[in-house]
Order: structure tokens, then C-alpha cells, then sequence
């Protein structure tokens, strides 16, 4: 019998996850559904950083409708899954609506896994060292699954300083992926914030030059700990505003950034006060036919060729990662 595993992923890259899977030899892609990709690993697959988890299948069940009687299906297929009798948590989502709660599937398959089942309904808070479960229902079939690690992939060891706003791993890494790292020698990011972008670049390509750049002291300090909790002398942190950019034109490669949304961080410096200077600084400093990867909310940036555009889910709303170009001409 075959093993099968999950990768779950944010919305969006899905096929970018399945493309990590194939280029590092860790599987074989079975199938892509919402948030996941599907395979049958070779390797140990906690080496994927575009993905936010992955675990082993343990059930597949079929004919999971929406009204209740789901839920004894689901405590049957728990039961019958066997294996030690380890104390454990169990997480649950699903599409659509339904006559039931995700508390309701976790704790039906929670409580007949065997072992001490810590439940999450009415805010408990399952302790630290449980074995992990998550179940995803999409349609009528349902999955569940055993984390391999001891915490969720996106949970970077080395993000010991957080932001407000700051950058979700995995789609950093994505976007690292998509801006074709190999042949640059040197990476922007001049809304660096806590350094999430640059670190995982830095996993991605260690040959290239990385430059971190902000506005706020907290943040270069934050970027600079990050950074150094991931054992990386590269890159160079300096406190800057991106609306003047302190370098050279076409002098960089490739950019990567994530620009304040105006949100939970909003634009500061001469950024303030007219944010489509970050792009017209972005371009200048980017060599003809360089690539600029952004995440963005809204309108795409002017005086770009756009080469790809990957829409995503972030915390209930929806921006795309563009891979931008900056035209071989300098009209």
C-alpha cells in the first residue's frame, strides 16, 4: 500500500508547492485541490518551505455530506485508523456550508483516534508536544492526516522578532521562486520589514547579494535579529526610506517587496505622502530587463511589462503576486 501526503499551501500556489515537490525530488504529485497538493513523497518532505504544513493521510473518506450523520462517518474512519495511543489535538476546515461546526468534526474524530484527545471548542487551547491531526473536507471527501513535523512549516524557527503586517514564510519563498533567482547577483527588498522576504531568498539562492532596506529602525533591527536567528551574515540591513532608494540605477537584479497596504503598516516617509514613488524608485534601480516581485493590493504599478500574475488568499482578502519587468529600453 502506498503513503500518501498533503502539502496544505496558501490559496493560490497551490501549483508552485506541486513545482517545489518535483524540483527537489521529494514525490510525485498525485493531484492539486483547494490548498493542497497531494503526492507520494520519496523524501522527507519537511524540506518544502512553500508550503504552510504537510502530513501523512491516514483516511480518505467519501461520502461526507453536509448534514450531521457526517460526523459518524468520520468518528468510524478515526476509529478504525489504529496506531499508538499518543495524547493529541486535532484541527479541522472545510468549503462550503454545512449543518455542523469544524468543532464538531474535531471533536468526532478527536475522540476516537485513542489517547487523551484536548479539544478546541469554546476556546481551549491544546498544550504544547501533542501529536497533531487535521482534517479538510472539500465536497463530499474528507481527509485525515498526521503532521510530520513538530510544528507547522510556516512556523520558521528563526522568526524569534515579529511586525504588525509582517510577511506570511511560504509566500515569501514563492516569491523568491518566481523571481528566477539563479542568474541574479543582486536582490532588493526596500520595504524589508522583519526580513521575512530576504531570509527565505537567502535559502533559495546564498550566492546573491541581498540588500533589506526601511523605514523604521524597529524593523532593521528586527530583520537584522531574524536574520542572524537563521544564521545568515547576508544580508545587509540599512535603515532607508523607499521613496529614495540609496543606490545606484540599474544596479539591481531582481526586487522583492511587499509595500505597506496602508493597513496594518501604513506607507511612511515621502512614501506618505505619494506611495507610486516606491515604484518609480523600484524601476530606476533595477537593470534593464531586471524583475521587480511584488504583492500586490490593488492596481498593478505603470511602467512595467507583467509577466505573471498569481492571485492569492491572505487573511480574508485577495492580492496577486506580479512578477513585473523592467523594459530592456530606458524609454
Amino acid at each position: 500500500m502506498h503513503t500518501f501526503a498533503v502539502a496544505r499551501a496558501v490559496h493560490g500556489i497551490e501549483p508552485l508547492v506541486a513545482a517545489e515537490i518535483i524540483r527537489l525530488n521529494i514525490g510525485a504529485v498525485l493531484e492539486l485541490r483547494h490548498r493542497e497538493v497531494w503526492f507520494e513523497p520519496r523524501r522527507d518532505p519537511r524540506a518544502l518551505r512553500l508550503a504552510d504544513d504537510v502530513l501523512l493521510v491516514a483516511a480518505v473518506v467519501d461520502g461526507v455530506g453536509r448534514q450531521r450523520a457526517a460526523l459518524d462517518r468520520l468518528a468510524r474512519a478515526a476509529a478504525s485508523i489504529g496506531g499508538p495511543a499518543l495524547a493529541h489535538e486535532v484541527s479541522a476546515s472545510f468549503v462550503g456550508r454545512r449543518n455542523y461546526t469544524r468543532f464538531d468534526v474535531e471533536d468526532a474524530v478527536g475522540s476516537r483516534l485513542g489517547g487523551p484527545y484536548h479539544s478546541r471548542r469554546d476556546g481551549g487551547r491544546p498544550p504544547e508536544g501533542l501529536a497533531s491531526w487535521r482534517v479538510t473536507i472539500e465536497g463530499e471527501r474528507a481527509v485525515i492526516a498526521r503532521r510530520l513535523a513538530d510544528r507547522p512549516l510556516h512556523r520558521r524557527p528563526y522568526k524569534t522578532g515579529a511586525l504588525p503586517g509582517t510577511l506570511h514564510p511560504p509566500l515569501a519563498a514563492a516569491m523568491a521562486e518566481l523571481a528566477r533567482l539563479d542568474g541574479a547577483r543582486t536582490v532588493l527588498d526596500p520595504c524589508c520589514g522583519a526580513g521575512t522576504t530576504l531570509i527565505e531568498a537567502a535559502h533559495l539562492a546564498p550566492h546573491v547579494r541581498l540588500i533589506g532596506l526601511d523605514h523604521s529602525p524597529r524593523a532593521v533591527a528586527t530583520a537584522s535579529l531574524n536574520a542572524g536567528t537563521a544564521g545568515r551574515s547576508e544580508p545587509a540591513w540599512i535603515r532607508a526610506d523607499a521613496g529614495r532608494i540609496p543606490l545606484p540605477g540599474a544596479s539591481v537584479d531582481r526586487v522583492l517587496v511587499n509595500p505597506p497596504w496602508d493597513r496594518q503598516v501604513p506607507p511612511a516617509g515621502l512614501l506618505a505622502a505619494d506611495p507610486g514613488l516606491l515604484w518609480r524608485e523600484v524601476r530606476r534601480v533595477l537593470t534593464p530587463g531586471g524583475l521587480a516581485v511584488a504583492l500586490v493590493h490593488g492596481e498593478l504599478p505603470r511602467g512595467f511589462a507583467v509577466r505573471r500574475v498569481v492571485e492569492v488568499s491572505l487573511s480574508g482578502r485577495h492580492p496577486v503576486i506580479a512578477v513585473l519587468r523592467r523594459p530592456a529600453s530606458r524609454g
